[in-house]
């Protein structure tokens, strides 16, 4: 062999291991840092997973304009595989945990979850209220969506719980085509400011023994209302608690909450509520297990605030009646969610928008699976399909606001997976 030749081969060599190198695939990490404007770090996490990363994609406060400014968003993968599906766990708030969801187990699926703007670690520095509304939020979601979606080709399914199953709604509404599935569970849909549908709930939920029994205790702590304020006052001492209503006011409020939060967490039986001729610390110490006075202490609810203004505007809330207790609570009117903003103006509603979203639900809205808790108080105000047969909704008998398709009797869990199977077509096998 001549030196020409052996210098050929040494060239032609050379460029094969180069071209090995270029034609080598990226890995994961290499792929998400390829994405614009996001940092990418690999953490330790839930361990189901093979690979864990937390991501901060830069968005713009307002989608329309991006002179406005911008603000970094929390987002975290967990990754099995490229080849398969991809759950969305889009969060109404902060994120809860960082743990696999029962959607991303039941299809052993890869799982974004996707932090709420204006919450935590995606709050702005700025909090300018203009720019936290719903097609904001899902114009950030879309982004983020369609970013991994250049990665992971599979079925992609978004879900959320409670407000997060409202954002889920939202984001769906806005982006239809974004992905293939969608699981809301137990997401209000309110039409109104402070929507009635709650009371009528209240009045008729589970059995009139329970209701009466729950009345009667409510009607005996404002009855011995002067024997609980020193008790209040004492716990509030406690546990650092401050009360921008003040705290005779904020005793009312947990006394008037206490039928909304037994029915929705649904974790107290009626056997368990004291008789009405029980001494107070024994109405009190039942009270602050069932309603929390935490629910009014302003601490408490800063972190919350995004969720308020976005109720009072354009999300919809409730009232607590004040009729029935009439004679020994001093409220012209019903009691709203006003006192969280106590140094501001009344915040004015919108129906706009969720005059729209719940008409795309009951026409155009397709395969999205809603689940519900019979006897939860955010089911006064579940969606209403009317025709639209494009979607379903499950309704757990005698089930809370932590109802998940797990709880549900077996035909009916039976019913939920064969549905998904086929808007998924794909195989549930777990």
């Amino acid at each position: 062999m001549n030196k020409l030749s052996s210098k050929i081969i040494s060239l032609l060599f050379v460029l094969s291991i180069g071209l090995a190198a270029c034609t080598q695939p990226l890995t994961l990490e290499e792929k998400l840092n390829q994405i614009p404007d996001v940092t990418v770090q690999k953490i330790t996490s839930d361990t189901t997973y093979a690979e864990y990363y937390e991501l901060y994609f830069t968005q713009p406060l307002d989608h329309e304009n991006p002179e406005a400014g911008t603000f970094k968003q929390r987002v975290l993968l967990g990754h099995h595989a490229i080849e398969k599906p991809m759950t969305v766990e889009i969060q109404g708030y902060n994120i809860w945990t960082e743990k696999a969801g029962e959607l991303s187990k039941l299809l052993n699926a890869n799982q974004l979850t996707i932090e709420h703007r204006y919450f935590k670690n995606s709050m702005p520095d700025s909090l300018d209220w203009k720019y936290l509304n719903i097609k904001q939020a899902a114009a950030d979601q879309h982004k983020v969506i369609q970013a991994l979606k250049k990665i992971y080709k599979n079925k992609w399914i978004t879900t959320g719980i409670s407000k997060g199953g409202q954002t889920t709604i939202y984001h769906r509404f806005f982006y239809p085509n974004d992905v293939d599935v969608s699981v809301p569970y137990v997401a209000p849909q309110n039409l109104v400011r402070e929507d009635k549908r709650i009371h009528k709930h209240l009045a008729t939920v589970g059995s009139k023994e329970c209701r009466d029994k729950i009345y009667q205790f409510q009607l005996a702590c404002f009855k011995n209302k002067k024997d609980l304020l020193p008790l209040a006052k004492t716990h509030a001492e406690q546990k650092g608690y401050s009360f921008s209503m003040g705290l005779e006011k904020a005793l009312d409020l947990s006394i008037l909450e206490y039928s909304f939060a037994f029915w929705q967490w649904g974790g107290t039986k009626c056997e368990d509520i004291p008789s009405s001729d029980s001494e107070a610390s024994i109405l009190f110490k039942h009270l602050v297990r069932v309603s929390g006075m935490d629910f009014f202490d302003e601490i408490s609810l800063k972190p919350s605030l995004a969720f308020y203004h976005q109720a009072l505007t354009e999300i919809g809330m409730y009232s607590y009646e004040v009729e029935p207790f009439k004679p020994y609570i001093q409220y012209e009117n019903d009691l709203t969610f006003d006192h969280v903003f106590p140094n501001e103006p009344i915040r004015q509603f919108n129906p706009e928008s969720m005059i729209k979203v719940n008409k795309w639900i009951q026409t155009d809205a397709e395969k999205m699976l809603f689940i519900y808790g019979e006897w939860d108080t955010w089911s006064a105000t579940a969606v209403d399909l009317k025709d639209n047969t494009k979607c379903k909704k499950f309704v757990n008998p005698e089930g809370a606001h932590g109802t998940r398709i797990r709880h549900f009797p077996a035909e009916m869990k039976s019913e939920i997976i064969k549905t998904l199977e086929e808007w998924l077509e794909m195989p549930i096998e777990n």
